[in-house]
């Protein structure tokens, strides 16, 4: 299985320890605020056997997150095909860490490396990323991975109940020119 590396991280499959932090994360209300309901255990036990199956099945999927100097596991970043409902289709990029995580640049390491293995190693042609639209911590990440967006792509999400979570915006980057 695929596992990735930056200096100061490692993406790597999920294990048994992570499920304990990653339900805490997802129950949350901090962390959930431009996601939706918090998760219960079982749910976010349940996410962690699909993220490792397709990380299994399809070579890219969300990676558990790790610091690469304490081992601890912060949340996960990766690449996941868009659900069929939504409006568009394609890959898109994602993260969720854990709040003692925020501010410290690892969405944005993590994400630029799976931005690099989708586009590099994968061949894909085009990464998306898709958030509320009031996450602007978020969409600051996705500019600063180079990503762009277009007012028009914006849209109302039909699985979200919520009406404050309900638009969405939506960011793109393209493979550079000329890479194979």
């Amino acid at each position: 299985m695929v596992e990735l590396e930056t200096e100061r991280l490692i993406m790597r499959g999920w294990r048994e320890s992570d499920l304990a932090p990653w339900a805490a994360m997802n129950a949350d209300p901090e962390v959930r605020r431009h996601l939706g309901p918090l998760l219960t255990y079982e749910q976010a036990a349940a996410s962690v056997l699909n993220f490792q199956d397709d990380l299994e099945r399809y070579g890219f999927g969300f990676w558990a997150l790790e610091v690469r100097s304490s081992g601890e596991f912060v949340g996960f970043t990766g690449l996941d095909t868009v659900d069929e409902e939504m409006p568009f289709t394609g890959v898109e990029v994602g993260w969720r860490l854990a709040r003692p995580a925020w501010g410290h640049g690892y969405a944005t390491e993590a994400a630029a490396a799976a931005l690099r293995h989708g586009f590099d190693a994968m061949g894909m042609p085009e990464i998306l990323a898709v958030t509320a639209s009031g996450n602007l911590r978020s969409q600051a990440v996705m500019r600063r991975l180079g990503m762009t967006t277009d007012p028009a792509d914006d849209f109302d999400d039909p699985d979200v109940d919520d009406p404050a979570l309900r638009r969405q915006v939506l960011y793109r980057k393209r493979r550079a020119p000329g890479t194979p």
